[in-house]
C-alpha cells in the first residue's frame, strides 16, 4: 500500500511539473541561455549591411566593375601621335651635312585615324562590358543578401530545434526515473524503462546532429560576413513572417525590370552588336596622316640655296584579306545568338524559381498556421490526456510516450516550416530583385 502511495504521489508531482508545461508549445519556444557574450548583438539587417561592406567576393565584383569602367576611356581614345627625327641622305664617306644638297635633318609628326565609327564602336563595346560587370556586381549583392538571410534562418531553426530537443530530453529523463520507480515497486514493466531510455538516447543523437549543424551554420554565416567562424550570432526568440503583397504574375513581371541579371544580359547583347558593327567597319581602311619639316644647310651650287622643306601626306592600310573580316562578322553573329539564347534561358529559369519558391512559401505559410492553430494544440491535448490516463492506470506507457514524441515532431516541423517560409521569401527576393519587406506576425 505504501509503495502504491509513493508511486501515485510521484505521478501527481510529475503531472504538476510536466503535465501542462512539459511539452513546449510552438509559440513559447525561447532560446537557451548560453555563455556570457562579449560582442555587440546585431540584427539580421545589420548583418546584411556588414556583409555588403566586408564580403571579399562582393568587393572583388565591385573591383571588376571599376576595372571595366576605366577601360572605356582607353579604347575610345586615339592612339598617341608619333614624332620622328630623320637624318636623310648623309654621305657615307664623310657624314657631313654640307656636302650634298639632298642632306637634311627632318622632324615628322604622324597620327593614326581609324575609319569613322570604329572608335565609337570600340567605346560602346567597353561601355557594355562595364554595364555587364555592373549587373554582375548588383546580382552578387542580391545573392549575398539571400545567402546571409538563408544562413540566418537555418541557424534560427537549429537553435529552436535544439531548445525543443533539450526540453524533451529532460522530460524523458523524468519519464525514465518514473518508470524505474514503478518497476522497482512492481507496478511497472521493464520494457517501459528500456523504451524510455531508447527514446532519450535517440533524442540525444538528434541533439548531437543539430549542434553540429548549428556550428556549421554559424561558420557559414560568419564566412559571408568575413569574420572569425566562431563569432556568436544573436537570434530572436520569435520569428516574424514576411507577407508577400504581390501575386505570382506580378512577381514575374517585376523580375523583368528589377533583376540585375536581365539588364546585364541585355548589355552583353548590345556589346556584341557593337562588336558586329566594328567587324563590318573593319572592311574600310584606317588613315595615317603625317607632316614633316626638313632643315638643310646652305651649300655652294645648291639651286635652292639651302632652303628648308616641308612635307605632308596620308597613308591607308589596304583591307585586302576579306576572309578574316567575314569571319569576324560571323563570330559576332554567333555571339549574338548565344547571348539571346542565354537571356531566354535566364527568363525561363527565373520564372521557374519564382513559381517554385512562391508555391513553397504558400505551402509553408499554410503549414505554420495549421501547426499553430490545429496540430500542436491538438497534440498537446492528446499528450496531456495520455498523461492523465497513465496516472490512473487507464493507458500504458507506450501510448504516453507516443503522444510525447508526436508532439515533439510537430514542434520541430512547426519551426522548420517557419524557417523554410522565410528562406523561400529570401529566394523570391533574390529571384525578383526587390525586397519584400512588409511583415505580419502570426
Amino acid at each position: 500500500m505504501t509503495n502504491n502511495i509513493t508511486v501515485f504521489m510521484g505521478l501527481w508531482v510529475f503531472c504538476l511539473l510536466f503535465g501542462s508545461g512539459g511539452a513546449v508549445m510552438a509559440q513559447d519556444v525561447v532560446l537557451t541561455d548560453g555563455p556570457a557574450r562579449h560582442y555587440a548583438p546585431m540584427t539580421l539587417d545589420e548583418l546584411v549591411i556588414k556583409a555588403l561592406a566586408d564580403n571579399p567576393d562582393l568587393l572583388a565584383a565591385k573591383a571588376r566593375w571599376d576595372m571595366a569602367t576605366h577601360k572605356i576611356l582607353q579604347v575610345g581614345s586615339l592612339d598617341d601621335p608619333k614624332l620622328s627625327l630623320v637624318l636623310s641622305n648623309y654621305p657615307v664617306d664623310s657624314f657631313s651635312d654640307s656636302v650634298t644638297p639632298m642632306t637634311g635633318k627632318e622632324i615628322q609628326l604622324s597620327q593614326m585615324l581609324p575609319f569613322p565609327g570604329k572608335l565609337a564602336a570600340k567605346e560602346k563595346m567597353a561601355e557594355q562590358q562595364a554595364l555587364w560587370y555592373r549587373g554582375i556586381y548588383e546580382e552578387a549583392r542580391l545573392q549575398l543578401v539571400q545567402k546571409v538571410k538563408d544562413a540566418w534562418y537555418r541557424l534560427y531553426f537549429q537553435e529552436q530545434a535544439i531548445d525543443v530537443t533539450r526540453r524533451n530530453i529532460a522530460i524523458l529523463k523524468d519519464f525514465t526515473r518514473l518508470t524505474e520507480t514503478r518497476y522497482a515497486v512492481g507496478t511497472g514493466l521493464q520494457q517501459d524503462v528500456l523504451k524510455a531510455q531508447v527514446e532519450r538516447s535517440k533524442l540525444q543523437d538528434k541533439l548531437f546532429n543539430l549542434e553540429q549543424q548549428r556550428i556549421t551554420a554559424i561558420a557559414d554565416l560568419n564566412r559571408l560576413l568575413s569574420r572569425p567562424g566562431s563569432t556568436p550570432v544573436d537570434l530572436p526568440d520569435r520569428l516574424i513572417l514576411t507577407a508577400v503583397g504581390k501575386d505570382l504574375p506580378a512577381l514575374i513581371e517585376v523580375a523583368r525590370t528589377e533583376r540585375p541579371f536581365f539588364a546585364a544580359y541585355q548589355s552583353m547583347i548590345d556589346g556584341y552588336q557593337a562588336q558586329r558593327s566594328l567587324a563590318k567597319l573593319d572592311y574600310y581602311p584606317d588613315f595615317n596622316v603625317f607632316a614633316g619639316y626638313r632643315q638643310r644647310e646652305e651649300i655652294a651650287g645648291d639651286p635652292a640655296a639651302g632652303s628648308d622643306f616641308v612635307s605632308a601626306g596620308i597613308s591607308i592600310n589596304l583591307p585586302l584579306w576579306q576572309g578574316k573580316r567575314g569571319a569576324a562578322v560571323a563570330e559576332a553573329d554567333s555571339a549574338l545568338r548565344m547571348a539571346r539564347s542565354q537571356l531566354e534561358e535566364l527568363r525561363n529559369r527565373v520564372d521557374f524559381t519564382i513559381s517554385d519558391q512562391y508555391a513553397q512559401l504558400e505551402k509553408n505559410r499554410n503549414l505554420v498556421q495549421l501547426y499553430q492553430t490545429g496540430i500542436i494544440p491538438q497534440a498537446q491535448q492528446s499528450y496531456e490526456a495520455s498523461l492523465a490516463a497513465y496516472q490512473v492506470g487507464d493507458t500504458d506507457f507506450l501510448n504516453l510516450l507516443d503522444g510525447l514524441m508526436n508532439l515533439y515532431r510537430y514542434q520541430i516541423d512547426y519551426h522548420r516550416a517557419l524557417s523554410d517560409h522565410e528562406r523561400s521569401v529570401t529566394q523570391l527576393e533574390a529571384a525578383v530583385g526587390i525586397s519584400l519587406s512588409s511583415e505580419e506576425e502570426l
